[in-house]
């Protein structure tokens, strides 16, 4: 019995034995969260230490970085700027407006630019507007240009005939006073509506209100019962340098050709302007040879120029990216002779217990501190740069905060991406060979 009571005692230890192991998990978890915390706050200051240490070589490595991010907000502002004014120049355009013009006219076999052949009539118009589904408006376009006198000031301008309801094709606003009427073009009355740029030059000399005034525009007098509002420069063409005087008064008294330059047409909202598109070409081919008319489609034309202008976005922001990967490079070039330089260094840190993920640690948070202090720089000299290249070319300044975010975080990346290989190569080191290193 006693023996098989001392062969029985051995086997109440292993019950609070059995519960021991529960313990030094949760303390080596604990204990591993304790040292990589030091260990990051180490390399950290390991890091920057460095850093200061060759504080032109630092400045020399983020170069790359500086000049990528500083030129990628540059262009996208320059851009966007350019976008603005494009927008702006072609906000007089209706997209949905449609332009006929006649075809190009042969001189002894020379032919002339668009709209120089002179098919186009007052019917087509006519007939336009009644048979054709879909349109809002029609208004045949003809030129009497000449020169408008008032008292002692004289203004060369255009001057254009056209329907009462050109105002709602052109989408001009009224400044003061009001468009011509139906009963004005019924009845050739002289009156016309100007343009802001020919009231600048001539009545705002004399600070004098133009409404009700007399100009004389060749040999005809004409009473002024409008002035528009301004639309400012499209392109090469001042939209505001005009006069508009009613269609049957420009034939008849200003000596404008019977045959109109052009017909506008604005399709009604709600239709698809292609489809109303096809249905006039049908028509006019109906009247005339396809040859002898050409339409242009406002908004075909504005969204060419727009994805123009997208891509010359991309195009510039491209570069500007080949930049900040030169920059990366740049990073890991110089790591790689960091790593060399620091070669023994580093055998004495792994000597002395350092994990090699605490050394590639440390050289990931120099090439990333390198190209996060790049970016910052690279941002305050591209805004600089916006702001001054703004200035001297007269563009509006357009600033993208997600251009500046972008930028910032591609430096980040490639920071991160190219000081892996180096700080990777730093790890791997073999402690004995780089102690040995003199």
């Amino acid at each position: 019995m006693s023996i098989s009571k001392q062969q029985s005692q051995p086997e109440s230890p292993p019950r609070s034995s059995a519960r021991a192991p529960l313990m030094p998990p949760i303390q080596q978890s604990q204990r591993r969260r304790g040292r990589s915390s030091y260990a990051l706050v180490q390399s950290i200051s390991s890091a920057l230490e460095a850093l200061r240490a060759n504080k032109l070589r630092s400045l020399l490595t983020s170069l790359g970085i500086i000049i990528g991010v500083a030129a990628v907000i540059m262009m996208v502002a320059t851009s966007e700027g350019n976008a603005a004014t494009i927008n702006g120049r072609l906000s007089t355009l209706n997209p949905n407006q449609l332009i006929i013009r006649g075809g190009s006219a042969a001189t002894g076999g020379v032919r002339q630019g668009a709209g120089t052949q002179q098919v186009l009539t007052q019917s087509d118009a006519d007939q336009l507007a009644s048979q054709v589904a879909g349109l809002a408006a029609v208004s045949p376009v003809v030129n009497a240009n000449g020169q408008v006198i008032y008292q002692n000031q004289n203004w060369s301008t255009s001057v254009q005939g056209v329907y009462p309801n050109y105002q709602q094709l052109g989408s001009w606003q009224m400044q003061e006073g009001s468009f011509f009427t139906s009963a004005d073009e019924q009845s050739n009355a002289s009156v016309a509506v100007l343009g802001q740029t020919v009231v600048d030059n001539l009545f705002t000399p004399q600070g004098i209100d133009p409404l009700g005034r007399q100009v004389r525009i060749g040999s005809s007098t004409f009473t002024v019962v409008g002035v528009l509002a301004t639309k400012g420069a499209n392109g090469a063409t001042n939209a505001d340098d005009v006069i508009y005087v009613p269609f049957s008064t420009a034939i008849n008294r200003l000596g404008g050709s019977q045959r109109p330059l052009a017909i506008t047409a604005l399709v009604s909202q709600g239709q698809n302007v292609t489809d109303v598109q096809n249905n006039v070409q049908q028509f006019l081919q109906g009247r005339h040879d396809a040859s002898e008319f050409t339409i242009q489609n406002q908004g075909q034309l504005l969204q060419t120029v727009q994805t123009a202008a997208q891509a010359l976005t991309i195009l510039l922001i491209s570069v500007a990216a080949i930049s900040l990967l030169v920059g990366g490079i740049g990073i890991m070039n110089i790591m790689l002779v960091s790593v060399t330089e620091r070669t023994r260094e580093i055998g004495i840190r792994i000597a002395l217990g350092a994990y090699p993920s605490d050394v590639m640690a440390q050289f990931l948070i120099e090439a990333l501190i390198l190209s996060a202090l790049g970016g910052i720089v690279g941002i305050l000299l591209g805004v600089l740069g916006a702001v001054v290249a703004s200035q001297l070319t007269g563009q509006p300044l357009v600033i993208d905060p997600l251009a500046i975010m972008l930028s910032f975080a591609f430096a980040a990346v490639v920071g991160i991406v190219f000081g892996f290989y180096p700080a990777q190569r730093a790890a791997r080191m073999d402690p004995i060979n780089a102690l040995r290193t003199e």
